[in-house]
């Protein structure tokens, strides 16, 4: 009787052994598949043309947002939807923002720098104020990231390239920084400040060297400019990849993680 009991007994464990096992492959299969889709993480850029992509035919003209992805390991991917001419305003009103919305996922980021458009008060379609409608539109990316569970982060405006007579970098944009920034507080959204990033750059690099990071070339220097360009707002590639550099310095003092970590080192 007790013989019989003990076989029973081993054939009810080694059934249950045998569930366990298959219930903790099947978990493990599951689990694996959903984290090798996490694992990429998609960063989506939203603003204008100092962050959008060119064309090889406008090279060596570059936005920072262009050049980005070449500082990340392969699990970062990045999707610059910036365009140029574009305000905090426009971008929505012309359906580039419900774009970002359509295809961003948990745990994606947006990152958004607008400022140098929403100047201009002459344009009705891009001006916005300051303290009120920049700071109303730009939340409308904020709260559409957070509702698709994805991360926000607010990139203030690159500087101009303009230096007094003494050679001092000069702001370049105003009230508009620091109403991001205070965005930034009101919202609990990480910011990125480039616009004091990049003019302590250009004061370190004076009137002169910053032609090198900004669009400079003499006349036959590139085929693409036959006649040369100086352009104070843009940047040829090598200026792009020092503006991405200041990016990600503030990937890394905001403590954006998992992002930070796959930057390349």
């Amino acid at each position: 009787m007790w013989q019989k009991l003990k076989v029973k007994m081993l054939w009810v464990f080694l059934l249950l052994l045998v569930i366990c096992m298959n219930f903790e492959d099947n978990v493990a299969t599951c689990t694996n598949s959903e984290n090798t889709h996490k694992h990429i993480i998609t960063v989506y850029l939203a603003g204008d043309s100092t962050v959008s992509d060119y064309s090889s035919s406008l090279a060596p003209r570059a936005g920072w947002g262009q050049v980005l992805n070449r500082f990340f390991d392969e699990k970062i991917v990045v999707k610059n939807e910036a365009s140029s001419g574009r305000s905090s305003k426009s971008f929505i009103d012309e359906g580039r923002l419900k774009s970002i919305l359509d295809q961003i996922e948990k745990g994606d980021y947006l990152f958004i720098q607008f400022g140098h458009n929403d100047e201009k008060k002459e344009d009705p379609t891009r001006y916005t104020e300051p303290y009120s409608t920049y700071k109303s539109y730009l939340k409308q990316y904020i709260d559409g990231a957070r509702a698709k569970q994805a991360i926000p982060v607010l990139v203030t405006p690159v500087e101009r390239r303009r230096f007094s007579e003494k050679g001092r970098a000069r702001d370049t944009h105003g009230e508009y920084p620091a109403a991001m920034k205070e965005l930034g507080m009101e919202e609990n959204v990480p910011v990125i400040d480039l616009t004091a990033k990049s003019k302590a750059l250009f004061q370190e690099l004076g009137p002169e060297r910053t032609k090198d990071v900004f669009f400079w070339l003499d006349a036959e220097e590139n085929k693409n400019y036959p006649n040369g360009v100086h352009d104070n707002t843009h940047f040829q590639e090598a200026g792009a990849e020092k503006t991405a550099s200041l990016v990600l310095e503030g990937i890394e003092e905001s403590m954006l993680v998992p992002l930070r970590n796959h930057i390349l080192k």
